[in-house]
């Protein structure tokens, strides 16, 4: 007997404070993706393997168990006289007793595919392991008298060892009768070639900022400003969130207001913001503003390559990219900068240094590209 279980610790993907995406009530944007699978679906060309592939916090989830609930709560056309008419959306209603099922795994005909425990049975793994893709083989052979449909949801193929993609590649090329598969993916040329060659992609893009008010609402997150968020997300609403919950739009103002004193910043608001991500408890808080960070820099750098400004996602902010990031010579330099200053905070969190120190030092090298960039 496992001397822990996953029970006993939180579903690696579900967000603090955010529905799951098995209950989330309506799938924001993304309309030709849905568009696409129900066209195949009502053309009788029904693929049987899907890969769902964008950014994370896009929807794939969601949308994965979206159509997991149509698949499995919609009547099979057997041809007859009196079968029903094609569908014309995914839609079902919540209470349809498939959907309650869906919501509490309970639904005998889908299995998730994801993380378990280690090969101790000791921890949480943190990767899919080749016994639980033994498992997922195991339960067709064991549902396959039942007849029907059966959906099967990797979340997330990105997280296959070698061994469990192995095992997976090869129930897609000789998949089960009346199986569908939902892979979903965050960065699908990671995967194995072979896995992508046997499933039929639906790329989601980012939300637009109303799209992405909507979502955010329903995941009862309200925002003020919803095209900063979205250009700070990307148009994520699992980025969104997580930045809203950590007040990400305030903290981005800060930032921009110091990169505005460029080439030398107030050394009181430097030690208050470094200060931040220091301690115990204050991790999340210390990633998001390395996540700021880079994300400034690389704004700077796009914007001197394009010679466009971008949306701004703090006011103020056009300004700032205009004098510091003029040409694509000062883009260069930011990019390098962006890249030196990610590996560095990822060597530095590795290592366990102290979050202050890191990030103070992350600032006197931006000071000190602006300075060389000024001087030129």
């Amino acid at each position: 007997m496992p001397s822990v279980y996953l029970a006993d610790f939180p579903e690696p993907d579900r967000i603090e404070g955010a529905p799951h995406p098995r209950e989330t009530a309506h799938l924001f944007g993304h309309e030709a993706a849905q568009a696409e699978f129900l066209a195949s679906y009502t053309a009788g060309r029904l693929h049987h393997g899907w890969m769902i592939t964008g950014p994370r916090g896009l929807g794939k989830a969601t949308l994965a168990w979206r159509l997991a609930r149509f698949l499995l709560a919609t009547p099979a056309d057997d041809g007859g006289m009196f079968a029903p008419p094609p569908p014309t959306s995914l839609d079902i209603p919540d209470d349809h007793p498939v959907a309650r099922r869906l919501a509490a795994l309970s639904e005998p005909r889908l299995y998730l595919l994801r993380r378990g425990l280690n090969d101790k049975d000791t921890q949480p793994s943190q990767e899919i392991l080749v016994k639980e893709v033994r498992k997922l083989k195991e339960y067709f052979a064991l549902s396959a008298a039942d007849g029907g449909r059966r959906v099967a949801i990797v979340d997330s193929a990105d997280e296959l060892n070698t061994n469990a993609a192995n095992a997976l590649l090869k129930l897609l090329e000789e998949p089960p009768a009346g199986v569908t598969f939902f892979l979903i993916a965050h960065q699908p040329s990671a995967l194995l070639p072979t896995i992508r060659s046997r499933c039929r992609e639906l790329r989601l893009s980012a939300l637009h900022p109303h799209e992405m008010a909507a979502a955010l609402a329903q995941a009862g997150t309200e925002v003020t400003d919803p095209q900063a968020m979205a250009e700070l997300a990307g148009g994520s609403v699992g980025e969104a969130i997580r930045i809203a919950q950590l007040d990400g739009l305030e903290l981005y103002g800060d930032l921009i207001g110091l990169f505005a004193e460029l080439p030398r910043m107030d050394r009181r608001k430097l030690l208050a913001i470094s200060e931040m991500g220091a301690g115990k408890g204050n991790e999340a808080r210390f990633d998001l503003a390395v996540t700021l960070l880079d994300l400034a820099l690389a704004r700077l750098a796009r914007a001197g390559t394009l010679g466009q400004l971008p949306p701004e996602a703090t006011p103020g902010e056009a300004d700032t990219i205009a004098r510091l990031s003029p040409d694509p010579w000062a883009a260069r330099a930011w990019a390098d900068l962006a890249q030196s200053l990610s590996a560095r905070a990822r060597r530095g969190k590795a290592v366990n240094l102290d979050p202050a120190a890191l990030l103070m030092d992350m600032f006197l090298q931006i000071e000190q590209t602006a300075a060389t960039l000024a001087a030129r």
